[in-house]
């Protein structure tokens, strides 16, 4: 009999025991680590076309709001359909990666507008991590142990936290200097969240690889490709918050 998972992940996305019984039925497909890194390739593509779309409108174009709006709000709705809902994977998986690249395309352009050159520094270094962490854990450099799984899920929660407070206490006009500040415990926060959001990466390799050997069915390829998109988000705005501090001191 399978064992089941020790730790769950921090992304939400496979963070409530996704792969636990999924088991494909005899003689069905199952779930490899080839079929998903395919899966999540397609979702890039899709991904990064949608935010082409947004970002070639320009910032002055009056549109670029809606599509951060919609795509964020859309792109919150299918995820946590695909939560709930495995077995659709292969279809939200996909909606998911657009409307997420409508949200990207706008957010970009935004940020592009403040700081020349900040999008492609933040895509090329989102890319470098991605590769970075898969070499690491390919190698067995990093090894999602127990304490490993530990660390992470609690220092992601404690990241959490922060955020949600600071969002409620943004009603009240109350801003968290160490989320917003571009001074030295500003930057170091932001550090902090993207290296936790890159290690993230590590426990999904992980719980991927998980699925695979337990022989789970095949559109849990799609759903993991869907759970790799959500900490590739993340991570991606991150950065793009770190090096927007960055920029804003030299000025």
């Amino acid at each position: 009999m399978a064992q089941t998972m020790t730790w769950r992940s921090s992304n939400p996305a496979l963070g409530t025991d996704a792969f636990r019984g999924a088991r494909g039925a005899f003689g069905a497909e199952s779930m490899t680590v080839a079929g998903t890194v395919h899966r999540t390739g397609i979702s890039l593509v899709l991904m990064l076309l949608a935010a082409g779309y947004v970002w070639n409108r320009g910032p002055a174009d009056s549109g670029v709001g809606a599509f951060v709006m919609g795509g964020a709000i859309g792109a919150l709705v299918v995820a946590m359909i695909t939560v709930f809902k495995q077995t659709w994977a292969p279809y939200t998986t996909p909606a998911y990666a657009v409307l997420e690249g409508f949200a990207l395309g706008g957010i970009s352009v935004v940020f592009e507008a403040a700081y020349p050159g900040i999008a492609s520094q933040a895509v090329f270094l989102t890319a470098g991590t991605l590769g970075a962490m898969l070499i690491a854990y390919s190698a067995g450099v990093i090894r999602a142990t127990d304490k490993f799984k530990l660390g992470v899920v609690a220092a992601t929660g404690g990241i959490a936290l922060i955020y949600v407070l600071s969002f409620i206490l943004g009603f009240f006009g109350v801003n968290i200097p160490l989320i917003h500040s571009n001074g030295t415990f500003g930057i170091l926060f932001s550090l902090f969240v993207v290296a936790i959001a890159a290690l993230n990466l590590v426990l999904d390799f992980d719980l991927i690889e998980q699925g695979a050997r337990r022989g789970a069915p095949r559109y849990m390829e799609w759903y993991g490709a869907f759970a790799l998109l959500v900490t590739l988000v993340w991570l991606y705005l991150e950065i793009l918050r770190l090096l927007a501090k960055l920029q804003s001191r030299r000025e």
